[in-house]
């Protein structure tokens, strides 16, 4: 291949972050309750108002065998360095992946702060730093800020600042976290605001709750192996209610600047979705004259279109994907590496990606790995 990588999905983990993200940025009145590193028995972890969030690799780490390897284990590096928050060090590992540019998701955590101010100044903080960060390339890093999922209002008011601020161009919502759910009116300024800024909306699978137990994995279950395949469950168990919802409740229909991301969310499961969904919007106008009755039909367009039109999905190293491009249309398909995630491809990227797209031309696969990105965010 004679060109660079484009990753749609890569990471800045909590237990990277700078320890001193938050007590450095937070308003003065609030940086005594709010997230720090603190050490313990069981390693270094951040907290904030006594509920533990999950482990911080700068300092100590439990003692024993990990429960899973990522990609720094089978790079051979060591993850105390932090490289994932050091513009330096993380530029240098996409080098090593020829990797040009990376879309950079926060933590897969949830980052629970009780007390509205106290968390809306949290998530503006991580997203100040973000900003910060990505400027050291701002062509090769490419932030995803973070919105708050219980607060439609605050999450409006936060993509208008991030616009204006000019230098982030996609927010995060964790739809898995969202309240109320997706429909509810609350959320109309919300997709306004998406339209009219410009900016990218994205939803990311939550793998982690409070104490970085998995999310979704009861208590007796967290040390058996069965815990390890979870992860199949969160793919479709997070996405699919608010996921039906766009298409349901005209959402996208209503919006259609509206342009969503869905990261690490799995591909394979969306073609039948998408035909079901059309289907059903078939079975409404079949009966139109039931729902005549009832006020109307306010749904006019296929759900198969508005997708093609209005959704991005990532993959990773996703052979069934292979299968299944002539359906997701020209672009839509965006290949992610998820470093530095267990389920990551660094530093072997390449090798991964002839093992699973050597079958097709290299106009397609430089599509995918390229210039499908390149074209979404306009680098």
């Amino acid at each position: 291949m004679d060109y660079r990588l484009i990753s749609a999905d890569d990471h800045l983990d909590l237990q990277y972050l700078p320890s001193d993200l938050w007590t450095a940025r937070l308003p003065r009145a609030l940086r005594d309750r709010g997230p720090r590193v603190v050490d313990g028995n069981a390693g270094s972890a951040w907290v904030c108002e006594g509920g533990v969030w999950g482990r911080w690799a700068g300092r100590r780490r439990a003692t024993g065998p990990k429960a899973a390897f990522n990609a720094f284990d089978r790079g051979g590096v060591d993850e105390s360095e932090m490289r994932p928050a050091n513009a330096e060090l993380r530029l240098a590992d996409m080098d090593r992946d020829d990797v040009e540019a990376q879309v950079l998701y926060g933590p897969v955590s949830t980052m629970t702060v009780a007390e509205p101010a106290l968390r809306i100044a949290t998530l503006q903080a991580y997203n100040d730093w973000l900003a910060e960060f990505c400027s050291a390339a701002p062509r090769r890093l490419i932030g995803a800020a973070i919105l708050p999922p219980e607060n439609p209002a605050a999450a409006c008011d936060e993509v208008y600042r991030l616009a204006k601020d000019g230098r982030l161009r996609q927010a995060n919502l964790q739809v898995s976290q969202v309240t109320p759910r997706l429909h509810d009116r609350a959320w109309e300024p919300l997709w306004t605001a998406f339209e009219e800024t410009g900016l990218l909306l994205s939803f990311h699978v939550v793998v982690f709750g409070a104490g970085g137990n998995l999310v979704g994995v009861p208590a007796h279950v967290q040390d058996k192996t069965a815990s390890v395949f979870n992860t199949t469950k969160l793919f479709i168990g997070q996405f699919l209610d608010p996921f039906v919802d766009l298409f349901a409740w005209g959402i996208l229909e209503r919006h259609p600047r509206l342009k969503l991301v869905m990261a690490e969310s799995g591909v394979g499961w969306l073609p039948w979705i998408v035909q079901e969904l059309d289907y059903r919007f078939w079975r409404l106008w079949e009966a139109k004259e039931y729902w005549d009755e009832r006020g109307g039909i306010d749904l006019t367009q296929k759900p198969s279109q508005l997708f093609r039109r209005q959704v991005w999905v990532s993959f990773q190293d996703d052979h069934v994907a292979m299968s299944l491009i002539a359906f997701y249309g020209e672009g839509h398909l965006l290949w992610a590496s998820d470093y530095p995630h267990p389920d990551s491809t660094w530093p072997n990227s390449r090798k991964i990606i002839e093992k699973q797209m050597g079958h097709l031309s290299p106009e397609v696969q430089k599509q995918l790995t390229r210039d499908n990105a390149a074209a979404l965010y306009g680098l």
